[in-house]
């Protein structure tokens, strides 16, 4: 694994620098569906898997699909910058707002990733991403495909070193 020092001015690089690896994970893996359903959770979801305020037989358009989208990429990358006390880069900013979006920030705050993520073990939070695969108690290929791909972007650029200290 790259163990080069990454330049963390701030904890967390700007949203606007990891926007597009943020759409690009969920538009992925969350797909588009118009008319609400419920997802392998038992949740109302629609659009790119929007759930507030969703209703059943609720529908919407592509550009509110998306315009939804937006405004969620950016809540749950602010929601994933509040749990994380260690600095990141780009890969793992964009990796942990798509492991948020799917799990809810409530669920990440007391998730293993996060508190090994927060104790510095940043190797260590990365092999936990294979444990989140499950929805309504049954293992899912495609949570296995998600979570192998958010490994993959938050090992991506390395691991900031540790601050000296």
């Amino acid at each position: 694994m790259n163990q080069e020092n990454h330049s963390v001015a701030a904890k967390t690089p700007a949203y606007e620098s990891v926007r597009d690896d943020i759409l690009a994970l969920l538009m992925e893996f969350e797909g588009c569906r118009l008319t609400a359903y419920k997802c392998s959770a038992g949740v109302d979801t629609i659009g790119w898997g929007h759930t507030a305020g969703v209703k059943e037989g609720g529908s919407i358009s592509q550009e509110e699909a998306d315009r939804m989208l937006a405004e969620d990429a950016r809540t749950y990358y602010e929601d994933m910058q509040k749990l994380v006390t260690v600095p990141l880069t780009g890969g793992m900013a964009a990796a942990l707002t798509s492991f948020c979006y799917n799990l809810g920030a409530s669920y990440c705050k007391t998730c293993s990733l996060f508190k090994e993520l927060n104790k510095g073990n940043y190797a260590v939070a990365a092999g936990k991403f294979g444990d989140y695969v499950y929805a309504g108690g049954m293992k899912l290929a495609g949570l296995v495909k998600r979570r192998a791909k958010e490994k993959e972007m938050f090992e991506r650029d390395g691991f900031p070193m540790p601050a000296a200290g």
